[in-house]
């Protein structure tokens, strides 16, 4: 079928590379291959980045290309997560928080996205995946969020004016985190609910995503039946394509990617799901260095894109993103796996559930989704820049988190606890009785660097592992959370991890060229 046009400024400019088995240009004015043959290599690579909503692009463009990349502070919250621990061999695990806006903040954008009156709106962070790269680069994982996900948004401070955005009262759209400062109050909100350590994001507009798909000569996506996203109301992304496989591009790319009316049940959690099939064929594509024979064009998509960009610190050059584009690109499509955070559904919005818990678990201990990780070397933990004290001088405070959705908090767990610390020498250990927590897995936290021995020494006495020591600001000192895993006795006994990607995450492999969206049997023709 047709496909819609593409805006004019992102053509293929009509040029044609040399020959690169033919030698340099008689006239001694035109490009040489070689140099020719480095811009496309160069060009491909940092393409792998496109995938994920990064840009970058040649030598020549470089000063240019730095000015349009868009700058933000990484995390607007007041909480940070501690780095994750390197593993035997040293390596640390990257994570990245993509983000697509749906900012109506030039005419471009205004164009692609929709009503009028929506023109320098408060944007909404309507596309949030977290992509985690493995600490040995080997594999890489997908988490979305839907956009209606019910959560507790932090307090933000806007780095540009100084507003403070104070913590939502209750549970809110994720969504609405853009506008609480800006994408790093998304960044804080992820990190508050999942403890996973953000390095960088990344966020694209509607403009950037229009480029990417037109970068490749379009996205192969696949649909069961003829479908058409629009209602009786003008509800739908307009999306319009016969059933099959179809090369997306342009506003048609950004069609697919915002549709949910039409997709299964119409909910975002199809969308999401639709997104994924979008991303896992675009890497394909440019492995398989789709339409990179014209450096005009390649040149002028990266102007593009990188205009539709904002980046936190650590990513605000195309030197910094080539880097990262190289990273990223050791990871085959086979060991890329796609998942949506498990939810269930709380009126027309969705929360998170326990499997959501156990999927960022396996995020931040950096398992492998596609459960084909080998068995990974127990790195031994580094050691503590102040050692432990004398246990007889350690302050403990222990409380109770055995409270859960199904179960009454236990009751004298903190007294009994306390105790039994007392009896091993932690004289100064106490108990607070004056509430009861939900804590799934029982932890050790502590504020600050020079707490951490004590906190460790406290955990070795009670054969709680070295995995559920945690740095957190929510603590004043030692605290030890008896958790929903200790609900008796006096002897913890550590449960036995089951690592295996939950079926409620939908996990999609990179690989999977087969994948197509079911239609709404509505929205067919």
């Amino acid at each position: 079928m047709t496909q819609n046009a593409a805006p004019e400024t992102l053509g293929d400019g009509g040029e044609r590379a040399e020959d690169p088995d033919k030698g340099p240009s008689d006239d001694g004015g035109g490009p040489r291959p070689r140099r020719i043959r480095r811009l496309l290599k160069w060009c491909a690579t940092v393409l792998a980045l496109l995938m994920i909503g990064a840009a970058g692009a040649g030598y020549l463009y470089y000063r240019q290309l730095n000015d349009n990349i868009k700058k933000d502070v990484l995390n607007l919250g007041d909480s940070k997560v501690a780095e994750p621990t390197p593993n035997a061999a040293g390596q640390t695990p990257l994570n990245i928080l993509l983000i697509g806006s749906d900012a109506r903040d030039s005419e471009e954008n205004q164009q692609l996205g929709g009503a009028r009156e929506t023109f320098g709106s408060t944007p909404l962070a309507d596309v949030q995946m977290l992509v985690h790269l493995s600490a040995d680069r080997s594999n890489m994982s997908v988490v979305s969020m839907p956009r209606d996900t019910l959560v507790e948004i932090p307090k933000c401070t806007d780095p540009d004016d100084g507003t403070v955005y104070p913590a939502s009262n209750g549970r809110t759209m994720t969504n609405q985190s853009l506008g609480h400062g800006g994408p790093g109050c998304t960044v804080a909100t992820w990190q508050e609910l999942t403890g996973i350590h953000i390095d960088h994001f990344v966020m694209v507009d509607f403009a950037g995503v229009v480029s990417m798909a037109d970068a490749v000569g379009g996205v192969p996506v696949c649909v069961d039946a003829n479908i058409h996203s629009r209602d009786s109301q003008g509800h739908g992304s307009g999306l319009k394509l016969e059933k099959g496989t179809h090369p997306v591009k342009g506003e048609q790319a950004l069609q697919w990617l915002r549709t949910r009316y039409g997709f299964e049940d119409g909910s975002d959690l199809a969308r999401a799901k639709a997104q994924h099939m979008y991303m896992n064929s675009l890497v394909r594509q440019l492995r398989e260095n789709a339409t990179l024979s014209s450096p005009n064009k390649l040149r002028r998509l990266a102007e593009k894109a990188t205009e539709a960009l904002t980046v936190d610190p650590g990513l605000d050059t195309v030197k910094k993103l080539y880097d990262l584009s190289t990273e990223l690109r050791k990871v085959e499509p086979e060991r890329i796996t796609m998942t949506t955070m498990p939810n269930r559904y709380v009126g027309a919005r969705v929360e998170p559930t326990e499997d959501a818990e156990k999927l960022f678990r396996l995020v931040r201990e950096d398992i492998a989704l596609d459960g084909k990780d080998a068995k990974p070397a127990k790195a031994e933990p580094k050691a503590p820049a102040d050692p432990a004290a004398d246990d007889a001088d350690i302050a403990v405070q222990v409380l109770n988190g055995t409270l859960t959705d199904t179960l009454a908090a236990a009751p004298g767990r903190t007294s009994t606890v306390a105790g039994a610390l007392k009896e091993k020498g932690f004289t100064a250990a106490t108990a607070d009785t004056t509430g009861a927590l939900s804590e799934k897995r029982t932890v050790v936290r502590y504020p600050s660097a020079d707490l951490e021995g004590d906190a460790r020494r406290v955990a070795d006495a009670l054969g709680i592992p070295a995995s559920s020591v945690k740095r957190s600001t929510d603590v004043t000192g030692v605290t030890l959370v008896v958790g929903a895993d200790w609900r008796e006795g006096t002897t913890y006994k550590a449960p036995e991890e089951d690592n295996t990607t939950p079926d409620s995450a939908e996990a999609l492999n990179g690989a999977d060229d087969k994948a197509c969206m079911h239609v709404s049997p509505g929205f067919t023709w």
